[in-house]
């Protein structure tokens, strides 16, 4: 275990472990803590959303596969996150909180000073849900906003709502990693080819890849391919494509150099295409998902 955190996994917690968590909490002294499948009463609960609430050093809260399982506790959550400062990093994979539970959070969440990074996999969301979610992903300049997004495994979000979130993230400059997995895009897919010109690393589920970057320009350099029925042949023609892509960049940088007179030697550029069927790196990857 890391030095400030508390991971526990898929067991019942008692109340002397709650009271120790929330006084670790409130002792300022936990930067992640975990309790992903974790089960616990509403009342524990409600203590460790105190202790949340009431901690200035906790950066990573994983509530992970079912936790938050009422709307009860979700309400919970949204209070605590509202006098929390801290918290950098969400995680409620598997928690079923339909839109009526974003629309609880989304007072919270938008309006986070320090929150970068939020997972909500599999949570049942909605057309309603991905709306508000946009409002987390603000236009250049406007205020802060999330840097990594997962929305993996919510196949009730229709084209309209996917095509909402492509115009949000779009016009995101803060946007880093957005994970689409297990999503039944389809032809859908389409309408977030243009916002992969801003997007430096994608995660995403779909088969047309290749026509992306035959046809659209982007600055994609990390392509993580996981969980695809997408041949090593194909992934081979997409990897080379990328590859043109940045020689031509490499390229176009030796030439201003040159221009500029400055006489140095030009290295290669930072990017990196990275063909991959594993997760990438993430915020804080401290804990499991």
């Amino acid at each position: 275990m890391l030095p400030g955190s508390i991971q526990i996994t898929g067991e019942a917690l008692s109340g002397a472990e709650i009271k120790d968590i929330c006084d670790s909490l409130k002792e300022n002294s936990v930067r992640l803590l975990s309790v992903r499948g974790c089960q616990l009463s509403d009342r524990d609960f409600g203590r460790v959303c105190r202790g949340v609430a009431e901690s200035h050093s906790l950066a990573q809260l994983n509530l992970n596969l079912g936790v938050v399982s009422t709307i009860g506790r979700t309400k919970q959550l949204a209070d605590a996150l509202k006098a929390n400062r801290s918290l950098q990093t969400l995680f409620l994979h598997g928690s079923p909180l339909l839109d009526a539970g974003l629309v609880t959070l989304n007072g919270a969440l938008s309006t986070h000073p320090s929150l970068v990074s939020l997972d909500l996999g599999d949570c049942m969301l909605g057309d309603e849900a991905v709306r508000l979610i946009c409002g987390m992903l603000p236009p250049d300049g406007a205020k802060s906003g999330l840097k990594e997004l997962t929305l993996s495994a919510n196949p009730a979000v229709s084209t309209q709502g996917w095509a909402r979130l492509a115009i949000a993230v779009a016009h995101s400059s803060q946007l880093r990693v957005l994970n689409l997995d297990y999503n039944p895009l389809g032809d859908s897919f389409h309408v977030i080819l243009h916002a992969l010109s801003v997007m430096p690393s994608l995660f995403l589920c779909g088969q047309v890849f290749l026509d992306m970057v035959e046809n659209y320009p982007t600055s994609l350099r990390v392509l993580v391919l996981a969980e695809n029925d997408i041949s090593p042949e194909l992934q081979q023609q997409i990897s080379d494509l990328l590859s043109e892509g940045e020689e031509e960049e490499d390229k176009d940088g030796e030439a201003q150099l040159r221009e500029r007179g400055r006489g140095q030697h030009h290295s290669s550029s930072s990017q990196m295409v990275l063909m991959t069927s594993g997760l990438g790196e993430s915020f804080l990857a401290e804990t499991e998902m």
